[in-house]
């Protein structure tokens, strides 16, 4: 028996990944229950009970079951002794959910794998539609993505010299780009912050390459 969170989890989640890498730079041990997206596990039954919505991820901590990655990560910083996911000034809070609101609300809605499934599913050619959808939405957001981070030069992440909410968001949407093709090699500040968690365990250890797909 462990007290310790449970993540519902999916490898190439997005959403998933977020969560992960809060838990892993926050030094949160935790468990994981793989729900299969492809198998369709999220729509059953028993999923549901715990996340009605039937969306990835769901945490359980502290006798709670949690949901929605956003809220969950700022659970996680509220209830962690010390953390820097949150920076401690109103300012800097609204900064760093300005940058990971671009990324959660407007580039990642629209790129959700089922949304862009039903949206090629109404043309002829549904692999070249999905593939033109996701590439002209991940571009557009990243383009007005940079133009928002390069308002702070000097920062070494989203946000400062340390790693926050925002680039627990930044780094699963650009595995999503390199996924779909989508070179964003112009975007000085987005691939500075790339590279500057490239070597990082708590991110590496998040990638979705790291976790693997589900056993069969």
């Amino acid at each position: 028996m462990t007290d310790d969170p449970i993540l519902y989890d999916y490898w190439r989640s997005s959403a998933s990944y977020r969560v992960r890498i809060a838990l892993n730079l926050l030094g949160r041990p935790y468990g994981t229950v793989p729900v299969d997206l492809l198998a369709g596990a999220h729509r059953e039954a028993d999923y549901l009970t715990l996340n009605p919505q039937g969306i990835l991820p769901s945490l359980t901590i502290d006798g709670h079951h949690l949901t929605q990655s956003l809220a969950i990560i700022e659970y996680l910083h509220a209830t962690t002794d010390w953390s820097s996911l949150l920076p401690d000034d109103p300012l800097g809070q609204f900064r760093v959910r300005q940058l990971s609101y671009a990324v959660a609300m407007e580039i990642h809605p629209v790129c959700n794998l089922s949304v862009a499934t039903h949206a090629a599913n109404l043309t002829k050619d549904v692999d070249a539609a999905k593939a033109d959808w996701m590439t002209h939405f991940i571009t557009k957001g990243l383009t007005n993505l940079e133009a928002l981070l390069a308002q702070d030069v000097r920062a070494t992440f989203s946000y400062g010299d340390t790693p926050t909410l925002a680039d627990c968001c930044l780094i699963p949407q650009l595995y999503n780009a390199d996924r779909w093709g989508v070179d964003y090699s112009v975007h000085r500040r987005i691939t500075q912050i790339a590279e500057a968690t490239r070597d990082i365990s708590a991110f590496a250890d998040a990638h979705p390459d790291t976790v693997g797909p589900p056993a069969p």
